[in-house]
């Protein structure tokens, strides 16, 4: 159980404290309420260069690292699809140099044309190391626009292309900058050795001279229904054939989230897993295969991929995972299977919440789907998924007209 306090201030800045007072560290966690499908499809990968700059130094301080190293401190982020996500852990004790590190590159971003040069070329050669240059690296580039025709979720975190990276000038960073990162579009959690006042006047103190800005309404095109089969293929220099399937499931904070992701667990988590017993172990078509849900916020993906084993085509590897995936539709699964699933993830669950910092960022991206309450419902939730359930959603989900299906050639 993560237990919190709120207030907001004027500004619009949702503030939440945790208090754990068994500890003597601090996490300061600011989500920001941009992802990359927040994008224009002629400017993609903004979400992610902006987590490189908002690096690079704000108004009053040139270098973000040096002051927190001083005080015992240790930082970093990350982009999604959906959100941006700082954080910062440090000694109680000097809790106020992250207040104030984190309130001046709100505030405003030095916006030094020459960290924007540094940056761009740090992502564009981040985007050549892990997509481009890599085996499967290009995978997402490829499998997203064949699997989302409509949505922004259709172009990688990275961006579609390097040259919108490349092309980006200091008016677009103000324009994105003064659009996102307002107080009004963020949320601030701060757990650990604090207390409530302390963190009120913190907050009040370094965030509250914050001006907000104009209200930020995502009003993004849906995704359709998918009524038909897509199939694409391609071909690289890479050590084995690849097999990819992709089919549209519910979001992560749907109803029937859990569902999902229980069944992705039954059908791909571990070596008990059926896809691993059934296709690599007993049948031996995959050197590897695996199965996951990608839990974005808005409908996302249940993704199925393996290498396959040299001699194996991709039609003999493709029909038998298609053989996997409607056993589960239509046999019923036993009730021992699932809650070994079930058990797996609350357990997984548990210890996450082991880490102050991990309950920091579960805290705030529950508040940021507008229900906090949802980080202290998980169990509850996970455990409330019947047999029934999987088989229904398997039934809704694991139909061929629902797919995506991407052959990845090795070259010889």
């Amino acid at each position: 159980m993560i237990h919190y306090d709120h207030f907001t201030l004027d500004n619009g800045l949702e503030v939440y404290v945790h208090e754990d007072h068994t500890t003597a560290m601090a996490a300061v966690n600011i989500l920001y309420n941009v992802g990359s499908r927040d994008e224009e499809e002629s400017r993609t990968g903004f979400a992610h260069l902006f987590e490189h700059l908002m690096f690079g130094g704000s108004k009053n301080i040139p270098a973000y690292d040096e002051p927190l190293q001083k005080v015992g401190g240790e930082n970093n982020a990350f982009t999604s699809p959906d959100i941006t996500n700082y954080y910062i852990t440090l000694p109680a004790v000097n809790l106020e140099t992250a207040f104030w590190l984190e309130s001046d590159r709100m505030m405003s971003l030095s916006f030094d044309p020459k960290v924007l040069e540094i940056q761009q070329k740090v992502v564009i050669e981040e985007f050549n190391q892990r997509y481009l240059n890599q085996p499967y690296g290009d995978v997402w580039l490829k499998l997203r626009p064949l699997a989302y025709q409509v949505h922004p979720y259709r172009w990688a975190t990275i961006g579609k292309e390097i040259s919108h990276i490349e092309n980006a000038t200091l008016e677009d960073v103000r324009h994105f900058f003064y659009k996102y990162y307002l107080p009004n579009n963020a949320i601030l959690v701060v757990a650990g050795d604090v207390t409530l006042p302390q963190v009120k006047a913190l907050t009040e103190k370094w965030f509250g001279p914050i001006a907000a800005g104009e209200k930020y309404v995502r009003n993004l095109p849906q995704e359709p229904i998918q009524t038909a089969a897509r199939f694409m293929e391609t071909a690289e220099k890479v050590p084995l054939n690849a097999l990819y399937k992709a089919y549209h499931v519910p979001g992560r904070f749907a109803e029937d989230y859990y569902t999902v992701d229980l069944m992705s667990d039954v059908l791909g988590r571990g070596k008990s897993a059926r896809m691993y017993q059934k296709l690599l172990k007993e049948r031996k078509l995959f050197t590897n295969i695996n199965a996951y849900n990608t839990a974005s916020v808005d409908p996302g993906l249940f993704v199925v991929q393996g290498n396959l084993n040299p001699g194996v085509t991709f039609e003999e590897a493709d029909a038998a995972v298609e053989e996997v995936l409607q056993e589960l539709v239509e046999i019923t699964l036993p009730e021992m299977e699932l809650n070994k699933v079930k058990n797996q993830a609350e357990s997984t669950l548990a210890f996450s919440e082991v880490e102050l910092l991990n309950r920091a960022m579960n805290l705030a991206y529950a508040a940021s789907s507008g229900n906090p309450d949802l980080v202290n419902c998980e169990a509850e939730q996970i455990q409330a998924v019947t047999v029934e359930d999987v088989q229904n959603m398997a039934k809704r989900v694991l139909r061929k007209e629902n797919s995506s299906t991407l052959y990845y050639r090795a070259i010889q």
